[in-house]
């Protein structure tokens, strides 16, 4: 599952946050009152039906509020989920203000403490298999991200990779921009020719820096890495990574958006 974009607040919120809620849940909802969370409760009683743990890659939250966050608590943590959080984890007003590791920390801590497993990195071996889930909400990896995917490497099992935000493959940036018709491609590691045509925001935003060109490099050589589930652009798509790792796009959990995969 990943981008449920939950759209909560209640009268313990300002007057800013209870109009951004109206308006970003009309949108997710799509002219359809009601959609995104019915989406929602359908996916998670699918899940609990057949007792299946449940893969989570990121914006289950639209943005801080009491409401989302206690949702996410209610929701996720009360099940058998593994995560990876999304920007909108930690946005406050949505496109308000530059998004960093400051910005991040006005927040972590209450994100963090309706989540199970830690959000910067943390591994999960289930039947053999290692997930590892990786905090790249920002477009960038670190050197201590790397670090520890490598001794998650030396375990010597196979690994499922949890992002938000996925790694540039060309025919995904083809699809981001020719097909759906985005200013940018909203990916990670995107390299430089293709950053070349995007807006001096986007560019800024979406460059990659040396830890994580590095971090990709290292995930692009790794046999033992078997696939990556991202989310954040909303729509489902599947590619493969430069070394052979299949990468599973999960679409937006308000589109309806879900799936049941088996790793074998």
């Amino acid at each position: 599952l990943s981008d449920s974009h939950v759209c909560l607040a209640d009268e313990r919120e300002n007057a800013r946050k209870l109009a951004l809620a109206k308006r970003r849940s009309a949108g997710f909802d799509a002219g359809v009152p009601g959609r995104a969370a019915a989406y929602l409760r359908e996916q998670l009683a699918y899940a609990d039906a057949h007792g299946l743990p449940i893969l989570y890659t990121g914006d289950f939250c639209d943005f801080v509020s009491d409401a989302n966050l206690e949702a996410m608590r209610e929701q996720l943590f009360s099940r058998d989920c593994f995560m990876a959080a999304g920007n909108h984890e930690y946005s406050q007003y949505v496109g308000e203000a530059p998004e960093d590791e400051a910005y991040k920390l006005q927040s972590y801590d209450r994100v963090q403490a309706c989540c199970k497993n830690d959000l910067r990195f943390a591994s999960r071996e289930m039947n053999g298999v290692n997930f590892v889930a990786v905090d790249n909400v920002y477009y960038n990896f670190t050197a201590r991200q790397l670090a520890l995917l490598e001794q998650e490497i030396a375990k010597g099992k196979p690994i499922v990779l949890l992002m938000h935000t996925p790694v540039y493959t060309p025919e995904l940036h083809d699809y981001m921009i020719h097909t759906l018709g985005e200013a940018c491609g909203y990916l990670v590691g995107t390299p430089e020719e293709a950053l070349a045509a995007y807006s001096p925001e986007r560019r800024i935003q979406q460059t990659a820096d040396g830890p994580t060109r590095a971090f990709v490099d290292y995930v692009q050589r790794q046999p033992l890495i078997r696939a990556v589930l991202a989310g954040h652009v909303h729509h489902d798509f599947e590619t493969r990574l430069p070394g052979g790792a299949r990468q599973i796009i999960t679409g937006g959990g308000f589109r309806g958006c879900a799936r049941e995969i088996t790793f074998c």
